[in-house]
């Protein structure tokens, strides 16, 4: 690609022209390649096309639905927005396999938002901290007229803190703020929040003639809230008796219930497998996150963190047999809302948000912990019994299928003969050359 200046000012028909001279391609046929992908509605498409910079298309994907999750007593129908069929598909038998076993349970632990105010100071500490509660006084009253909508909502700021960091780095501080922004995300009220408290906190140094010309100087590094939000917490667990288990695909209750603990234990004990653990347990959570409008990257980063707070990186979820009791559950924090942003724009996000009966923001955390939990659930289930790949690779046959441009009728022939085959990419193939070739 040749380096282009003021592409951004381009209209979305120049930006594809350019792309197609970059690849040397027909412009016509490049245009109407991404314009089948637009929006029939041209003021839909605008909305799309302000979501993000130099948007020249919409990109697909699957928006699926998970039936029959009882949560707390009540049922729901999931929405799902991921390209692998089989995320979907082991959600479902999980949500079915627990629908008769008293469902899943879900419990909001604490709901604190983190935001940080980074700043250099060459004073001294003690004398700040011995008068810090009027900065902070002084913050609040400076953030009134910002706060006011969320403070009537029922949140607002919790606390203010002044953190001494220099054991990091010389000079170095921390305001640390933790809010409660109610059925919103909050990033931006958040991130308002610290940038006036940083004004404040200059100001107010510098009017106060306790503190020395040098130690009037405050340099703000920066002010940004956290996506890792420990203090937003929800749990969310499935149990029953061991018996009412049943046989588990050719497994008695008690051998898979022994089995299943020890995947979790070596979960938790090995860094290599709970990688691949905990990224199972966001195929289901992701896709909830993403079709709710929300931020998936923010939700997983978080996890992630939470999944190595004792210094070395664990499974999300856990499990237990006690006194003949199977339980299996997930806590983590998931920082999510159900006001603002693409939740109010994106037509399919206000749709999934009415699929779940327009829950609060502490309703939607259960509802994503739960498929998060369903989904681990469906895959340990699997890697305990018949294998990973005996069901994965069924639902993935079809994908393999259209790769290789089957017919209707091959695509019949193919899911009959796997039936009761091993499915491969090269078994596949090899299938399709022998009813392809001429008796």
């Amino acid at each position: 690609m040749e380096l282009i200046s003021g592409f951004s000012k381009l209209s979305k028909e120049e930006k594809i022209t350019w792309i197609a001279s970059q690849l040397g391609e027909s412009s016509d046929e490049l245009l109407n390649e991404f314009a089948s992908f637009w929006h029939s509605d041209p003021h839909k498409q605008k909305v799309f096309d302000e979501f993000s910079e130099n948007t020249l298309t919409n990109y697909y994907m699957p928006f699926g639905v998970v039936p029959n999750v009882v949560l707390n007593g009540k049922t729901y129908a999931v929405p799902m927005t991921i390209e692998e069929s089989s995320v979907v598909a082991a959600a479902s038998k999980a949500a079915k396999f627990w629908q008769s076993r008293g469902g899943f349970h879900s419990e909001i632990i604490s709901t604190k938002k983190i935001g940080q105010v980074h700043f250099l100071w060459k004073g001294d500490y003690n004398k700040m901290y011995c008068v810090f509660d009027e900065a902070k006084e002084q913050m609040l009253k400076d953030t009134a007229s910002i706060t006011k909508n969320m403070r009537e909502r029922g949140g607002g700021i919790l606390d203010i803190e002044l953190l001494d960091m220099r054991h990091l780095d010389d000079n170095y501080y921390q305001i640390k703020a933790t809010f409660d922004t109610c059925d919103s995300m909050g990033a931006n009220f958040i991130n308002s929040c610290l940038e006036q408290f940083a004004k404040t906190l200059q100001n107010w140094v510098a009017s106060k003639d306790m503190f020395t010309d040098e130690e009037r100087d405050v340099t703000i590094v920066m002010c940004i809230l956290s996506n890792y939000t420990p203090e937003c917490l929800v749990k969310t667990w499935v149990e029953c008796p061991i018996e009412e288990l049943g046989t588990v695909d050719g497994l008695d209750a008690k051998t898979f219930a022994f089995k299943f603990f020890k995947a979790i234990e070596i979960a938790k004990n090995d860094v290599y497998r709970a990688t691949t653990h905990n990224k199972g347990i966001f195929n289901g959570i992701d896709a909830v996150v993403l079709a709710t409008g929300n931020d998936f990257r923010a939700v997983e980063a978080c996890g992630h963190t939470y999944a190595a707070r004792s210094g070395q990186y664990r499974s999300l979820s856990d499990c237990s047999i006690e006194n003949g009791i199977f339980k299996f559950w997930l806590e983590m924090p998931i920082a999510v809302g159900t006001v603002g942003g693409l939740t109010s724009l994106h037509p399919l996000a206000k749709r999934s948000l009415e699929m779940l009966d327009n829950p609060s923001a502490t309703q939607l955390m259960q509802i994503i912990s739960t498929i998060g939990l369903a989904q681990n659930f469906g895959a340990i289930k699997s890697l305990t019994t018949t294998g990973i790949q005996k069901g994965h690779m069924k639902m993935h046959l079809l994908n393999i299928l259209r790769n290789f441009e089957a017919t209707e009728k091959e695509v019949k022939q193919a899911v009959e003969h796997f039936k009761t085959n091993t499915v491969s990419f090269n078994a596949v193939r090899e299938f399709l050359e022998t009813v392809r070739t001429p008796a």
